[in-house]
């Protein structure tokens, strides 16, 4: 059976005490009552070595948002996958749009994280998406495709066993706009026809896809029901305890 999983991405939000608190209120709640799927907040780099000194990794799994493309060396302001995985953090984003499209990262780079990430044994949740462009002319499917085969297709079966996709539909994230939820099927069942062709029916269907577009407690129960939707990435509503356990529950239903 593959993981079910809810991933917050905190993105660049919360000051470091507000940080502490959340994720504090989060791993009380969760430790009393525990959750139908595996938890993970990726949070901003300063806060991962506070959160991590305090955070029942047994029940909620810690993450960054990025990593550097570069093992180590003079290269001001980066933060190496050896770091992040030094601070009692185990999973990172990697690939997400926002890092695409604002900090011109492509495939290469982002190969590059992935197989650095995993040598510095980091799970890697890896973000693929369409713009709305690309999806209003039906190019969705092409996107997807080549954004894996780009940077993580490369990677042994074995390997790329380990890796956890994120669908994010662009033109879904903080719009407010959601893929239905037959859209979001169609295009997971679809990713992981992809990852059959290339590695067989078994890693596919062991492989943890989640979806990654404006979900909240009011459509994740919908999305989730979905036979190849195995939880979701989530942005804003992973910023209140109470919206990001309402995500959670949709695993009870």
């Amino acid at each position: 059976m593959r993981k079910k999983i809810v991933a917050g991405n905190w993105k660049m939000n919360m000051n470091l005490q507000d940080g502490i608190s959340l994720a504090k209120e989060l791993n009380d709640t969760l430790s009393n009552e525990k959750p139908n799927c595996g938890v993970v907040i990726c949070t901003p780099f300063i806060h991962l070595a506070s959160i991590a000194q305090f955070l029942d990794q047994s029940v909620i799994g810690l993450g960054a948002e990025n990593c550097a493309d570069k093992e180590k060396g003079a290269f001001t302001g980066e933060v190496s996958a050896e770091m992040i995985k030094s601070t009692g953090a185990q999973y990172v984003i990697i690939g997400h749009s926002e890092r695409r499209e604002y900090y011109k990262e492509t495939p290469e780079i982002l190969k590059e994280k992935v197989l650095l990430a995993q040598a510095n044994d980091l799970k890697v949740i890896f973000c693929i998406g369409e713009s709305l462009q690309e999806r209003e002319q039906g190019r969705q499917n092409e996107v997807v495709k080549a954004e894996l085969e780009g940077s993580v297709f490369n990677l042994s079966a074995e390997d790329f066993g380990k890796i956890i996709i994120a669908y994010e539909p662009i033109w879904a994230i903080g719009t407010g706009k959601t893929a239905t939820a037959e859209q979001a099927e169609e295009i997971h069942a679809y990713i992981r026809s992809v990852i059959a062709e290339k590695y067989g029916d078994e890693i596919a269907e062991n492989t943890t896809i989640l979806y990654g577009g404006s979900c909240k407690a009011s459509n994740a129960s919908e999305l989730f029901a979905k036979p190849d939707i195995d939880g979701g990435l989530i942005g804003g509503a992973s910023l209140k305890a109470s919206d990001f356990k309402g995500i959670i529950d949709a695993w009870k239903k």
